[in-house]
């Protein structure tokens, strides 16, 4: 049975929580604090990991942060906090994903399967043929060996950066709407559309000289983004 660690100090919210995940199948173990949390994790490590962030002690970004030392689970942020600049932090911190409270538990359950989706695909064996490296001047993109350069020199991206970014040059030129990346890149047929704009944001910083003018990943205003040479 997959297993579900609830971190999240409100007793009202981390019981309605495990009882309906429970409900749809999973084995559901709640934790009040980080460091309980942290604990549990340790010491019986679960599938996924749900993340509030606003818990005493310990707060949840720093509990992302040390369970991404500890493993590479899924985790994802349910939090009432909603401005972008905390989905960022939670993204940067080392989460998955971000979902608002309230949270519909079906929405929250079709995100945990797509993460699965996610990570399977992350792990597949090698397809029949090579898939060419993308490059975009000094840009480099290298899906076999899941590698950016810039410059000749390594480019460190989260692995669903990766995924949008060769998501992005595998449509070189092409214009992507939010919602298509949202369903190619997450799995989700709905979802936050901020998720989208935040990852490109950080790309950005990442593979672009001046990231205030990109040259490579930029926006097309109501339609989406596309990668260009």
């Amino acid at each position: 049975m997959t297993a579900v660690l609830v971190i999240e100090d409100d007793d009202r919210i981390r019981l309605a929580l495990l009882l309906a995940l429970e409900d749809e199948g999973y084995d559901a173990v709640g934790a009040a604090t980080a460091e309980e949390g942290l604990r549990a994790q340790r010491r019986d490590p679960a599938d996924y990991v749900l993340v509030d962030l606003m818990l005493p002690g310990l707060d949840g970004f720093e509990c992302i942060r040390q369970l991404r030392r500890d493993d590479d689970v899924p985790i994802v942020v349910v939090s009432a906090r909603d401005e972008t600049h905390d989905i960022v932090a939670a993204l940067e911190a080392g989460a998955d994903d971000y979902v608002v409270k309230p949270v519909a538990i079906k929405e929250l359950t079709a995100r945990l399967r797509a993460l699965r989706r996610r990570a399977r695909a992350g792990v597949a064996g090698p397809g029949p043929a090579p898939v060419p490296v993308f490059a975009f001047g000094d840009l480099e993109i290298s899906p076999d060996a899941g590698e950016v350069r810039r410059a000749g020199q390594p480019v460190p991206v989260t692995r669903t950066e990766f995924r949008l970014l060769c998501e992005l040059a595998e449509h070189a030129g092409r214009v992507l709407s939010r919602q298509q990346l949202l369903q190619r890149v997450w799995g989700y047929d709905l979802g936050d559309e901020r998720l989208v704009d935040v990852h490109v944001g950080r790309l950005r910083q990442k593979i672009e000289r001046d990231p205030a003018t990109p040259r490579h990943l930029v926006t097309l205003r109501g339609m989406g983004y596309k990668l260009q040479r």
